[in-house]
């Protein structure tokens, strides 16, 4: 891996000065660096690798269409591939898909929505001329950064669908072509859009009154972002084949697309290219999973999905950090609540800490329990007469903060003197398992109590 790592870093400067040129060719539909393929087989050779709608006979093409074997030294290689758009309309599919077509309680990340407006197409795109209406995937719930607005994270060609669009755009969650109807089923306003040379965005200030959270369905909580690295296993949740797993195929590639009549084709560059892992599904997207938000392992979104190839073999997305400056939003993300050792010291159990994870941070006793806020610098605090380590990037383990006995003894019996100097982990009577499943079921308590206020 670390040597195919440095060499897409000596091949990406050359890629990157020919692939324009390259693009441009009749039928070419991307650019990338990947393992070049000889007789069916991956030689495991990196290559600049040219994809075609279809290979043509050398009899075929121009002296100017033909691709060179080899550029600046680097092997070239021509693969059949054609990227395509994955929003959903009219009742077009391209295998038979699972579809997620629930109302939810709570706007959230990886559900149905689409415009409520219609759309006029004409053949070769549809069997016949009509109004049609279309379907994508809510990708995660992100905030205004100016002025904090709530909003939903989604593809341009998802909620603005061609150039008749305009802020103010009504959504619906779910879509229309999923059931959903408009005003009945309306969740949000189109806010702005992007269609860049590194995006496909838009976003969609939810309704006030509605139920939003920081959360994809079936993965979880958003725990933030992250940069997509070469190899990663990540996962997406879509309207279509809902929860998928793949892996990182390449972070060079380079696709053309056509949006359609007004919008044209549109050749987006620095894109994700994602392989299903086939152990768990033939394919990581189809239509109507544009949209959808791709996350590592950790929860953290690293990719805005928008597109795909016709066979299921990969697909494509925005680096999220691209998708987010551009939309001048951040994500939602879920504070991770994490409940560390219960203090159990001189007889006495106390409250556990309950803590949210952020940076650097510090304690504060709040009703019964300790929540960590963030602070520029760690710092010492006090949980009743008990003092906490210093606080680094989690809250900390408190029963380090027991006086132990150095010599072992536990008092066993009511008539033992209960000297401060030689407290001890566990009560009068007790063995330590004892005090340890008290406090451990305190804890249990308490966490459940904190997660419910959180919900409320």
């Amino acid at each position: 891996m670390a040597r195919k790592r440095l060499e897409r870093t000596a091949i990406r400067p050359v890629k990157e000065r020919v692939e324009d040129e390259l693009i441009r060719l009749p039928g070419v539909t991307g650019v990338d660096i990947n393992e070049k393929v000889t007789d069916g087989r991956p030689t495991g050779k990196l290559a600049i690798v040219v994809y075609v709608e279809e290979k043509k006979p050398k009899s075929k093409l121009s002296k100017e269409e033909m691709i060179p074997a080899e550029i600046d030294g680097i092997p070239t290689d021509v693969q059949v591939e054609k990227v395509v758009l994955h929003a959903a309309f009219g009742a077009i599919a391209d295998i038979e898909p699972l579809i997620d077509t629930t109302k939810y309680p709570k706007i959230h990340g990886g559900i149905s929505m689409g415009p409520c407006r219609s759309v006029f197409l004409e053949p070769p795109d549809v069997p016949s001329p009509g109004n049609y209406i279309f379907a994508g995937t809510l990708g995660a719930i992100v905030r205004d950064r100016s002025t904090g607005a709530t909003m939903a994270l989604t593809n341009f060609h998802v909620a603005c669908v061609d150039d008749g669009w305009s802020a103010g755009d009504t959504m619906a969650q779910p879509s229309r072509l999923d059931g959903g109807s408009c005003p009945t089923d309306r969740f949000g306003v189109l806010t702005r859009a992007t269609l860049s040379v590194n995006v496909d965005g838009a976003v969609v200030t939810v309704d006030s009154g509605k139920t939003t959270e920081c959360s994809i369905e079936q993965i979880g909580a958003v725990r933030g972002q992250a940069v997509a690295t070469q190899g990663m296993a990540v996962r997406k949740r879509g309207r279509t084949t809902e929860l998928t797993f793949g892996s990182v195929d390449s972070l060079d590639a380079t696709v053309s697309i056509d949006y359609g009549d007004g919008l044209g084709v549109h050749v987006l560059k620095k894109q994700i290219r994602i392989t299903p892992d086939q152990a768990h599904n033939a394919r990581f997207s189809d239509h109507g999973d544009s949209g959808s938000v791709v996350v590592n392992g950790d929860n953290k979104v690293v990719g805005l999905l928008f597109a795909g190839t016709n066979s299921g073999s990969a697909t494509y997305a925005n680096p999220i950090k691209a998708a987010l400056d551009e939309l001048n939003v951040d994500l939602c993300v879920k504070p991770r609540v994490v409940l560390t050792v219960p203090v159990i010291c001189g007889g006495v159990v106390t409250k556990p800490v309950i803590c949210v994870q952020t940076k650097p941070q510090v304690c504060s006793i709040v009703t019964k329990k300790v929540i960590c806020e963030v602070l520029t610098a760690p710092v010492v605090c006090k949980i009743h007469t008990l003092a906490c380590p210093k606080v680094t990037l989690a809250c900390p383990p408190v029963s380090l903060a027991c006086p132990f006995d150095p010599g072992g003894r536990f008092r066993t019996h009511e008539s033992e003197s209960p000297d401060p100097a030689d407290a001890t982990y566990g009560r009068p009577g007790e063995s330590i398992d004892d005090a340890f499943w008290l406090g451990y079921y305190t804890a249990l308590e308490a966490l459940a109590e904190a997660e419910q206020a959180e919900q409320e």
